[in-house]
């Protein structure tokens, strides 16, 4: 079975964070690694979303996120940037390994830096048929973790 870590890059919004928890604990994600800005099961408000999920799914924070990507790969991971881009691949189509790192930006512009983008193995995205060109991050999480815990 296929090990996942989060690894959550400066998200701001703790409602977000949140539902990375319950979507975490409901996938069976291995960890959640809050970097930099993210919050952390400490804030209350997160709680509202988490639903007790940030005590049932194994969590750290991180100073960076490139320090949480170096040990990441020190550890054999396949880092997988979650964003839309120049070279982005549509998630259904990687060929994914056996121990992944999804590692999610802060939204709605900032997205993740292009210090954390170098560092990725290869960057996936959600494909959009509508006018917007983006999703929640929340949303695109979701989309891509069961894709690859039941892959």
């Amino acid at each position: 079975m296929r090990q996942v870590t989060i690894v959550l890059s400066d998200l701001r919004s703790l409602y977000n964070v949140g539902s990375f928890f319950r979507t975490g604990d409901g996938a069976g994600v291995a960890e959640i690694i809050c970097c930099g800005t993210t919050g952390t099961p400490k804030n209350r408000r997160l709680w509202k979303v988490s639903l007790g999920a940030e005590q049932t799914v194994s969590w750290r924070y991180s100073a960076t996120t490139t320090e949480a990507i170096e040990q990441l790969k020190k550890q054999n991971y396949q880092i997988i940037g979650v964003e839309i881009t120049n070279t982005s691949i549509p998630y259904t189509t990687a060929n994914y390994q056996e121990k992944v790192a999804l590692v999610f930006g802060s939204e709605p512009t900032k997205g993740l830096t292009e210090d954390v983008l170098s560092l990725c193995d290869i960057t996936v995205h959600v494909p959009m048929r509508g006018q917007k060109n983006s999703l929640n991050v929340a949303v695109v999480g979701g989309i891509v973790i069961y894709h690859l815990l039941n892959d």
